[in-house]
């Protein structure tokens, strides 16, 4: 049972990626995904979270209207997608699963390793 982000980068100011959450040996649809990221020195975040149906969607106030989280089920993956990149969006991305979202946060049964995203000119 795992999850694992991939799509981190070094990416300019204004610039967009996607980050995606692959998940083998449980099937995601019976789980809320939630994405957070931490700085070194700082608490890890939560930044987005998605219910299991996809239905909601839940966002942390500095990134709403930036980041869209989204999920394809039978690709067993949920994505987030982040435009206007920020210097301080520069962190390590991770994902977790969980039974529900507690807003745009959870708790996190399973997490996945992490993806570094770099934002700087």
């Amino acid at each position: 049972v795992q999850l694992v982000e991939s799509g981190g980068g070094l990416v300019q100011p204004g610039g967009s990626l996607r980050l995606s959450c692959a998940a083998s040996g449980f099937t995601l649809v019976d789980y809320a995904i939630g994405w957070f990221r931490q700085v070194p020195g700082k608490e890890r975040e939560g930044v987005s979270c998605i219910t299991g149906s996809g239905s909601s969607t839940y966002y942390r106030p500095s990134v709403k209207g930036r980041f869209t989280v989204s999920r394809d089920n039978a690709k067993n993956t949920v994505y987030l997608q982040i435009n206007s990149l920020k210097p301080e969006d520069t962190a390590v991305y991770y994902c977790a699963a969980d039974n529900y979202c507690s807003g745009y946060g959870m708790g996190g049964l399973v997490w996945g390793q992490g993806t570094q995203v770099t934002v700087s000119s």
